[in-house]
C-alpha cells in the first residue's frame, strides 16, 4: 500500500496515511479537526530490486543511466585497467 502525503489548508501540519489506492482521501486534519486537508503529489519512495528490471536485464553492459550515457562509463573502465 502506499504512502499519501496531506497538509492541512488551515493549520499547515503535514501528515501522512498508508492508504490503498481505491480508498478515499482523507479530508480531517488529526491535529486540528478541520475539514481541510490536501493530498499532495509527492515521488514513490521505493526502489525495484533484484532481477528482472531494466537496470539488471536489459541495459547494455557499462550503461550507467536511462540516457545511455555509455562514453564515461568507458573512460572510467579504461583508466582503472591501466593502473594494472
Amino acid at each position: 500500500m502506499p504512502i499519501y502525503e496531506y497538509v492541512c489548508g488551515a493549520c499547515d501540519a503535514a501528515h501522512e496515511a498508508l492508504q490503498k489506492i481505491s480508498d478515499e482521501p482523507l479530508t480531517l486534519c488529526p491535529k486540528c479537526g478541520k475539514d481541510a486537508l490536501k493530498k499532495k503529489v509527492s515521488a514513490a519512495a521505493f526502489r525495484l530490486k533484484g532481477g528482472g528490471w531494466y537496470e539488471t536485464d536489459f541495459k547494455k553492459s557499462g550503461q550507467k543511466n536511462l540516457a545511455g550515457d555509455t562514453a564515461s562509463s568507458s573512460a572510467s573502465v579504461g583508466s582503472s585497467s591501466s593502473s594494472d
